[in-house]
């Protein structure tokens, strides 16, 4: 009970500081740059850094099955799809193979959904090994480098371990003959068999113009102190309750559920992207995955990111300061959120907010249609120019092979 009416003081007091900082930035435009170099990273330009092969591939791979589920457009995996569509019209791309730093293969392994939308990653191996066959039949680079040139954009919940359950994913590991390519993908967490060394985090897609048709006035004061939309349980996949997010969201809901600094549901209101910059604190729970569009949703509306995922690795962490503009609790931590939450100044918390304005710091969490400079799309272009150059020692000598092509499940062998 003290702490929650230390709580309620606390946000009154906020309240009332964010409405005077919301007017004083209304009328000033002012946002605090973000410090260090991790600012001037966020604003690199990749053009004229690299070069990148676009393979053509039949329409199988990529076009015919958008045009079968257009779902796929809009669901949080769908960067493989607009990363295609942006590189065809991108000045770094050549038509040129010779002059390539980079080679990429357009596969759009995350559109085959369920009824509810859902992807069903079990044929993903199969049909990316079938695409990695004819690009190294086709022309010589694939295997000059067995890959090591190549990179793919890979959304999955585990990447290209391609199950959305973590157990069976860790138990897969990477398709084998992903091994050697630089794998862009939303999933990332230290230590775990489905994130090898060089990849590249992304933010999962978020439909820009959906976001931007909601945003509100920026004099509304913050009137919510913690805000969460979302599941708890997964009864259906997890019916003990233990397993799914580690516990830490059903930790959530039996601790604060009751809490009136906590405005958090089940229920998804029309109101959610509103609500959302009403609110100070937006919690970022891990689900089956560590990553999930919450954490776009929250930095573009600036309302604080509450990251309750251990070990997670942050879209483009090289450019954007995710210590400076979130808070991180560990999961075993969750049922004190409501003390950690309530300790922080109310300075720092107006600076985190000053932070999040930064339209740098927005604008590289998205794919937008067109694209932008600074968006997502050079986001991953600038972390594959600082890859550059490629050591001598990626390419073999002929006859070198180093990948095992009938390595893995006997499932994943058979033809697509």
């Amino acid at each position: 009970m003290r702490n929650w009416r230390r709580g309620f003081l606390l946000l009154l007091h906020l309240v009332f500081l964010l409405g005077i900082e919301a007017f004083k930035f209304h009328k000033t435009q002012r946002t605090e740059r973000i410090s260090g170099s991790a600012g001037d990273v966020l604003e690199d330009d990749p053009v004229g850094r690299l070069k990148v092969f676009v393979y053509e591939l039949p329409s199988k791979y990529n076009k015919k099955i958008l045009q079968k589920d257009p779902r796929c457009l809009s669901h949080m995996f769908a960067a493989e799809i607009y990363m295609h569509r942006f590189l065809l019209s991108s000045p770094v791309r050549t038509l040129n193979p010779e002059e390539a730093d980079w080679f990429y293969t357009p596969v759009y392994t995350t559109c085959d959904l369920t009824p509810n939308g859902l992807p069903l990653p079990f044929k993903s191996p199969r049909m990316m090994r079938s695409a990695i066959q004819l690009i190294a039949s086709n022309w010589p680079y694939w295997n000059r480098t067995e890959g090591a040139d190549h990179f793919f954009i890979v959304p999955h919940d585990f990447a290209a371990c391609f199950h959305y359950q973590e157990e069976k994913a860790i138990g897969r590991g990477i398709l084998p003959l992903l091994q050697r390519s630089t794998l862009v993908q939303t999933f990332g967490q230290r230590n775990h068999v489905c994130l090898k060394d060089g990849s590249i985090t992304i933010p999962p897609y978020a439909p820009p113009q959906k976001m931007q048709s909601h945003f509100i006035p920026p004099d509304i004061p913050r009137s919510i102190f913690v805000y969460f939309r979302g599941l708890f349980y997964d009864v259906g996949n997890d019916p003990e309750g233990g397993y799914y997010a580690r516990g830490a969201r059903a930790a959530v809901w039996e601790n604060f559920k009751d809490n009136p600094l906590f405005d958090i549901s089940t229920e998804h209101p029309t109101t959610y992207y509103e609500d959302m910059q009403r609110a100070i604190f937006c919690l970022c729970p891990l689900g089956w995955a560590p990553w999930s569009p919450r954490l776009v949703e929250a930095v573009i509306f600036g309302c604080i990111p509450v990251i309750i995922a251990d070990d997670i690795v942050l879209p483009f962490a090289d450019a954007i300061p995710w210590e400076e503009i979130g808070v991180f609790v560990a999961e075993k931590d969750v049922p004190n959120l409501d003390a950690i939450l309530t300790s922080i100044p109310p300075e720092e918390i107006l600076r985190k907010q000053r932070l999040l304005a930064n339209p740098s710091m927005k604008q590289a969490m998205l794919f937008p249609q067109p694209a932008q400079s600074g968006d997502a799309f050079h986001q991953i272009l600038n972390g594959l120019a600082r890859k550059l150059p490629h050591d001598r020692s990626v390419y073999l000598t002929p006859g070198e092979k180093i990948l095992n092509w009938t390595a893995g499940p006997v499932g994943d062998l058979k033809p697509w």
